[in-house]
């Protein structure tokens, strides 16, 4: 991958186009589905981890500790920094990669991940379905 594809100000054909991105199949841009899947099973990853420690069951009311958030950033930094893609993103076919193709860095896994913690900036995206999160990290979200 090369950046941006399309410089001439044409009309955007899918997300990843202006990033030189195929339209479908591996090294495409991820769509909100997969993304959001794999976020819910590390979500419950860090739930079923902290809860054995807390006392609350899974999913009981008041069993939202800042520990499961914790926890999720954890994984979330050491998996993506050392193999691209936490344990959901494995299971739903995604990897993140940096903007040249590679595997992001700790300091840039890290920006990354104190975004996402935020919430907000990884619900604003643009036409490449780029949250802020991936933006300030030049990393995007792809298929395997």
């Amino acid at each position: 991958m090369t950046g941006v594809a399309n410089v001439s100000g044409s009309s955007v054909a899918y997300p990843g186009d202006r990033l030189g991105l195929p339209a479908q199949g591996p090294r495409s841009v991820a769509g909100f589905g997969r993304r959001l899947g794999a976020l819910v099973v590390d979500w419950f990853i860090a739930v079923l981890i902290v809860s054995p420690f807390t006392g609350h069951p899974p999913l009981a009311p008041g069993s939202n500790s800042p520990w499961i958030s914790a926890v999720f950033a954890a994984e979330y930094i050491v998996l993506v920094s050392l193999i691209g893609r936490t344990i959901g993103m494995r299971l739903f076919g995604i990897v993140v990669m940096g903007l040249d193709g590679r595997r992001l860095t700790l300091p840039w896994v890290v920006v990354r991940t104190v975004l996402l913690m935020l919430v907000v900036p990884a619900v604003i995206y643009d036409r490449d379905q780029r949250g802020l999160h991936d933006k300030a990290a030049n990393s995007v979200v792809v298929r395997i």
